[in-house]
């Protein structure tokens, strides 16, 4: 069963590019990884400080193991989630 998680993120002003970076590099690292099936990022392009990240993984058990590896870590948590205004997480299953 696919598991989904659909991100919405709206950069501080002036953290734009750097969110974008960010994006970048966490998309690269996460599309390796075992148990994603995809990992798409997105810019709004009418508004270039909101991002949306759409991620499929094999099961729950891949976005598990995705938050535990040390490129979410990093990138994530320590560098992005300090430059967000806000950050949406919505999770889906297939049935």
């Amino acid at each position: 069963m696919a598991y989904v998680l659909a991100v919405t993120w709206v950069a501080k002003p002036g953290h734009e590019a750097e969110v974008k970076q960010i994006l970048q590099i966490l998309g690269e690292a996460s599309r390796q990884e075992a148990g994603v099936i995809t990992y798409t990022t997105h810019v709004d392009p009418d508004n270039p400080a909101e991002f949306f990240i759409y991620e499929k993984y094999h099961d729950v058990g891949g976005l598990e193991a995705h938050q535990a590896t040390p490129h979410f870590k990093e990138f994530v948590l320590e560098k992005a989630i300090p430059l967000l205004e806000s950050r949406v997480r919505r999770q889906y299953s297939d049935f």
